[in-house]
């Protein structure tokens, strides 16, 4: 799965996933989303961002759960 919106820097917010590479990380606006915040209040409060930021940012957390680590055994 490709997210062309979400980018990663070691040198910026801890290489946290962000948002276009902005200072704006996606666990940010997953927070507001969480905290019962509208899409149209966080497009209203930041406005350079983007109705489709806040889609790939759910979409990424989404991938994000379900990606599994699985210690490797060797027998």
């Amino acid at each position: 799965m490709t997210f062309d919106r979400i980018t990663h820097d070691p040198r910026q917010m801890g290489g946290k996933p962000c948002i276009r590479g902005m200072r704006v990380t996606a666990g940010m606006i997953l927070g507001l989303m969480a905290a019962g915040r509208s899409r149209d209040e966080i497009l209203k409060a930041y406005p350079y961002l983007e109705a489709g930021d806040i889609d790939q940012s759910l979409a990424y957390a989404a991938w994000r759960l379900e990606e599994r680590e699985q210690p490797l055994v060797v027998s």
